[in-house]
């Protein structure tokens, strides 16, 4: 059976706005008090003015009040197991742990699942910019 947050991630990319890629993308992005925002690509002919499909719900979701969240889905058009780009990964690790569930589309019913942490190891947080603020100060 399909997950529900694959199909709500499929149901958004009704809506994308693909005219130059025609590559479609949708996400589906579940708080923690299980209320779900879905998001879809936005393109725009200035490439670096588009909106992804993963920007799109979280920033859904903090519009009204969230900030926890627990579970995300991701598909694309040709459920090619589309993962979010680095950019979004970055997004997300604003708001999420390490250990926050990417179920991608990989088509048919099956998904694959990766933690945001295995997505984006490393990654720039509030402490790593206080680690900068600290050491600027004993300089």
């Amino acid at each position: 059976m399909t997950d529900e947050l694959i199909e709500a991630a499929r149901s958004a990319l009704d809506a994308a706005y693909v005219p130059y890629s025609d590559y479609t993308v949708g996400a589906a992005l579940r708080t923690a008090d299980g209320t779900v925002f879905t998001g879809c690509n936005i393109e725009n002919a200035n490439y670096s003015n588009s909106l992804h499909a993963e920007e799109v719900a979280i920033a859904e979701a903090v519009k009204n009040g969230h900030r926890e969240f627990d579970r995300l889905a991701v598909s694309s058009g040709v459920r090619d197991g589309v993962t979010p780009c680095g950019m979004c990964r970055q997004t997300l690790a604003e708001f999420c742990d390490d250990d926050l569930p990417v179920v991608c589309d990989d088509g048919d019913e099956s998904t694959t699942t990766y933690t945001l942490g295995e997505l984006l190891p490393a990654t720039i947080g509030p402490e790593t910019l206080e680690s900068a603020k600290h050491s600027k100060k004993t300089e």
